[in-house]
């Protein structure tokens, strides 16, 4: 509930952007994964979190844009659109999807190094 509540503050100051354009600088920092445990629930957009999605939450850039994540440790990467508002934990810069984090062979870890850029 607690979620839920922060993230429709959030998506309230934040809005919503759908055209998929990315206006961000490139970051660097640590990425997370949720899955099984909120596939099905609704997401700060509004649309059914679906872990099989390349989806994720980031917590200031607009809905539906389009961000490339690559993977520090195995150099693979995965293009994922925001559809939901976090991380809340610690130093984290994103949230990716259980299918997006499978892309980038981080599925074990949980947890890993990513550089942020704009969908090419």
């Amino acid at each position: 509930m607690k979620r839920a509540l922060v993230a429709a503050a959030v998506f309230g100051l934040v809005g919503c952007r759908t055209t998929g354009t990315l206006n961000v600088r490139n970051d660097e920092g640590l990425a997370s994964y949720y899955g099984a445990g909120l596939h099905g629930r609704p997401t700060a957009n509004g649309e059914t979190f679906d872990k099989n999605k390349l989806t994720a939450a980031h917590r200031t850039l607009p809905f539906g844009s389009c961000v490339h994540v690559e993977s520090q440790a195995t150099g693979r990467s995965v293009n994922v659109r925001i559809n939901d508002r976090g991380p809340f934990v610690g130093n984290r810069i994103i949230d990716l999807s259980e299918a997006a984090a499978r892309e980038l062979g981080m599925i074990d870890s949980g947890v890993g190094r990513v550089k942020l850029s704009p969908c090419r």
